[in-house]
């Protein structure tokens, strides 16, 4: 059995989504001169390693605390849609050829686009991006929980972000800015089951929250 950390470091002057709340991380209180250390915290819901709730792009829509423990753990597969272009659609047809269990539950979908090692850099906001089209399939199949090791399921900036409506729309939760997915892929490819927890912050009534994203490798 193997654990695989897939969550970005929490630190100042983390990359966000253009308009986010920046990040910083800073000594609140010390054990020089308060007896203990106690870090201050400024982030937003949407910081690092993250899940979005439907609410995020909807009031009509479940908030965080109304969404059931089992959207943020469970059996995982992972798309492979590293070596593309910036800014390439991902389409349907890549997440159809992945290994669908039969019968229960659909599992949860990560999809590795080879971003992660952009982190930190420009070139991050230049990520592949999930079509209408895909999100779609994604949720015909009967997935609620998808991932991404990048910045958004839709392209950064955006005008629209259809991915989110299609996914948030069917209650399903969004996790993003994974890192480590290249080693699920391999072990996925060696026929070894990935388990995935993405537990968030309990925030009632939020869009969202940073998790701490972690797969175990059976």
């Amino acid at each position: 059995m193997e654990l695989v950390d897939l969550s970005v470091p929490v630190e100042t002057g983390m990359p966000v989504y253009p308009g986010d709340p920046e990040v910083s991380v800073a000594p609140a209180l010390t054990v020089a001169r308060d007896g203990v250390n106690v870090l201050g915290l400024h982030l937003g819901s949407q910081s690092g390693t993250h899940v979005d709730a439907p609410f995020h792009i909807d009031d009509a829509l479940p908030a965080l605390g109304e969404l059931p423990l089992s959207r943020f753990a469970g059996p995982a597969v992972v798309a492979d849609a590293r070596g593309l272009a910036p800014r390439s659609p991902i389409g349907a047809g890549l997440l159809d050829g992945l290994a669908w269990p039969s019968g229960g539950d659909a599992p949860i979908v990560l999809v590795a686009t080879g971003w992660s090692a952009h982190w930190g850099g420009e070139s991050y906001r230049g990520h592949p991006f999930l079509t209408e089209d895909a999100a779609t399939l994604l949720v015909e199949r009967g997935v609620r929980t998808v991932g991404i090791d990048a910045l958004s399921v839709d392209p950064t900036p955006a005008d629209d972000f259809p991915a989110h409506r299609v996914l948030c729309g069917a209650h399903a939760v969004i996790a993003e800015n994974l890192t480590g997915l290249d080693r699920l892929l391999d072990a996925q490819a060696r026929r070894r089951p990935i388990e995935v927890w993405m537990m968030p912050l309990r925030l009632d009534g939020a869009d969202g929250a940073p998790v701490r994203a972690v797969a175990r490798i059976g």
